[in-house]
């Protein structure tokens, strides 16, 4: 689907705008998979953090809670965005936060531990995964930890109406392996506020 067919970001603000956060497919309020990759690699609380896609999920609030202070959280829709500045109240202020798209984002800093949870599936075009791996390596600091997690073989083929693209470990691996030494795979169940069942994997790397 090109982009004369298809706005990407007016389609996420629709979204924001009209279900409410308990109501989205992806809510979490405790994301337990991500929380543990943070606890595994002992990312300190100095380490420069991103979170890619996180919209108005609550990573962020988890990561403030643990005590971290360098934290950026990126989402196409501005929406989303305003609304994690609402919940978070004064703590926003501590968070940096960028409105992009995740296809044409190009990071301007190096960062320690890269998150992404469910936005790269997103991504169906080649061009813009390409785009996407040569961000990750420009942007993950020198050792620095990148974490995905995507819809697996085993997952949704659409989220949100629209299509996405699924992974294995395997796939997921071979995307990252030319700057990246994989760590840890696995595949997680998230059942959603209506009680599907939604299969993922997560994968993690150290930059080489």
């Amino acid at each position: 689907m090109n982009q004369e067919e298809f706005d990407r970001t007016q389609h996420w603000e629709n979204i924001y705008t009209t279900k409410a956060l308990e109501d989205v497919s992806w809510f979490q309020s405790t994301p337990t998979t991500s929380l543990e990759f943070i606890h595994k690699f002992n990312v300190p609380k100095s380490a420069k953090i991103i979170d890619v896609g996180g919209g108005n999920g609550f990573f962020v609030d988890h990561l403030l809670d643990l005590g971290y202070e360098n934290i950026t959280v990126l989402d196409i829709s501005e929406s989303a965005i305003e609304q994690a500045k609402e919940r978070l109240g004064g703590k926003a202020d501590r968070v940096n936060w960028i409105i992009s798209d995740a296809s044409t984002f190009t990071p301007t800093e190096h960062y320690d531990f890269w998150h992404d949870r469910a936005a790269l599936h997103f991504l169906t075009e080649v061009s813009e995964i390409n785009h996407y791996v040569q961000s990750v390596r420009k942007g993950v600091a020198e050792k620095g930890v990148l974490v995905i997690g995507t819809f697996s073989e085993k997952g949704p083929t659409k989220c949100s109406g629209i299509e996405i693209k699924q992974y294995s470990e395997t796939s997921m691996a071979e995307r990252f392996k030319k700057h990246f030494e994989k760590v840890e795979c696995r595949t997680v169940d998230h059942t959603t506020p209506s009680d599907t069942v939604q299969n993922f994997v997560f994968c993690s790397f150290r930059k080489s």
